[in-house]
């Protein structure tokens, strides 16, 4: 027993050593060719825990002839060692958000080094997983760099749980034109008192939520909202006006028919479980926030603060529904002609920036841009993003379809 436990010993030993050497072969050559990687490496506490260059890369590259047999990790890798967070991550929304930007109708006629290039949609959307004949085809087309989904938020190669913990390390997808969820955070309360704390202004004590305080509790990579990105949800609201006015929204978004019942992109969005279907799944996701608001703040404020968010909704899907029903009309009385991929009466408010013409831009940009700032202001806890650059603006919205409708019509009838 004695011998076979020195042999099982003198083994492992064996195969440390054997890493050992090949990490530092890695090491030394690669200070010469990417010093930046070897100092994030070494900065990672992979590095302090044997686990190599070739954990992740494999053993097939040896020398500056054949870097092409490394091996890109992906998102299984990082299973190997981090099942449970990994897991977690497939059930959240961030793990179809290479499916989502797929999906999408317009995604097709957009420049590649833009979608699969990853310079554009892509370079966000990359974070979803992807399947194994995706990767192939991705590393064939020379973008096969990006595949590992956890180094969107950990920085490789240092992969760093602290970094990936600041708010910063959403900053460079939540932002911008659709999604301006920096902005609204960083110069709102919330925001201020954590950009004062990381700067030493304020003490570590104080009290400051991040954007995982409240959308990973406790690490929790499972990534999901209430009301989704887009702010529709199932089942409709009691309300007969804003039921009524979800419902123009959804044929518009295509994903209900005529007679509003579900279409194929409805299951779509039901597989990949971006959007709230039933009230149970809105309600768990509701009760999670609430249980995070409520660690500062006392449960009757945080559900009427949440409350005011649901509301501008409603009020905001008023102006979005009229806006959809007046270039409707047109369609329907041949002012303008309704494009044959459009299976709804209404505009496709998935054809993005390739709406045919100047009054369909307008309403787009309605949509992604002013109704989404509206109601993710109000959740942000950011009342300039809420009223300037989204009701303001929704309502000028409006105003410009009608004055732009109206003079087609007059154009159409001389």
């Amino acid at each position: 027993m004695f011998r076979r436990s020195v042999i099982v010993t003198v083994f492992v030993f064996s195969l440390l050593f054997a890493a050992s050497a090949l990490a530092k072969s890695c090491v030394e050559c690669h200070k010469e060719i990417t010093p930046g990687v070897v100092t994030d490496w070494e900065l990672s506490k992979h590095s302090g825990n044997d686990v190599s260059c070739d954990s992740c890369h494999g053993e097939d590259h040896k020398t500056s002839d054949d870097f092409a047999k490394t091996s890109i990790p992906t998102l299984e890798t990082c299973a190997e060692c981090h099942e449970d967070r990994v897991n977690q991550f497939k059930k959240g929304k961030h793990a179809v958000a290479w499916a989502a930007m797929k999906a999408m109708p317009t995604t097709h006629n957009l420049p590649t080094a833009l979608i699969d290039g990853m310079k554009g949609c892509g370079g966000c959307h990359k974070i979803g997983v992807k399947s194994e004949e995706e990767i192939k085809q991705l590393k064939k087309e020379g973008s096969g760099f990006w595949l590992a989904s956890c180094d969107a938020c950990h920085t490789r190669h240092t992969f760093s749980v602290k970094e990936a913990q600041q708010p910063q390390a959403c900053q460079t997808c939540h932002m911008g034109f659709d999604h301006p969820q920096w902005e609204m955070y960083s110069s709102s309360k919330h925001g201020v008192r954590y950009l004062l704390k990381q700067n030493g202004t304020l003490p570590d004590a104080t009290p400051a939520p991040t954007c995982q305080t409240c959308h990973m509790p406790k690490g929790n990579h499972e990534v999901r909202t209430p009301w989704g990105f887009l702010a529709v949800r199932l089942p409709l609201p009691e309300d007969p006006q804003w039921k009524a006015d979800q419902i123009t929204i959804l044929q518009a978004l295509g994903v209900l028919d005529l007679e509003g019942k579900p279409t194929g992109r409805l299951d779509v969005v039901k597989a990949a479980d971006v959007a709230r279907v039933t009230k149970e799944a809105f309600d768990a996701e509701r009760n999670k926030l609430l249980k995070v608001c409520s660690d500062c703040h006392s449960d009757n404020f945080a559900k009427a603060e949440i409350a005011k968010g649901d509301d501008m909704i409603r009020e905001a899907d008023h102006l979005m529904a009229e806006a959809i029903r007046v270039i409707g009309a047109l369609y329907k009385d041949a002012i303008i002609v309704k494009p044959n991929n459009y299976a709804m009466p209404y505009p496709d408010l998935l054809a993005f920036q390739d709406a045919p013409t100047p009054i369909e831009q307008k309403l787009f940009v309605m949509h992604l841009k002013h109704r989404m700032r509206t109601f993710q202001g109000i959740f942000h806890a950011n009342p300039d993003y809420s009223f300037w650059y989204g009701w303001s603006e929704m309502v000028r919205d409006l105003a410009e379809i009608k004055e732009l409708a109206e003079d087609m019509r007059l154009k159409h009838h001389k």
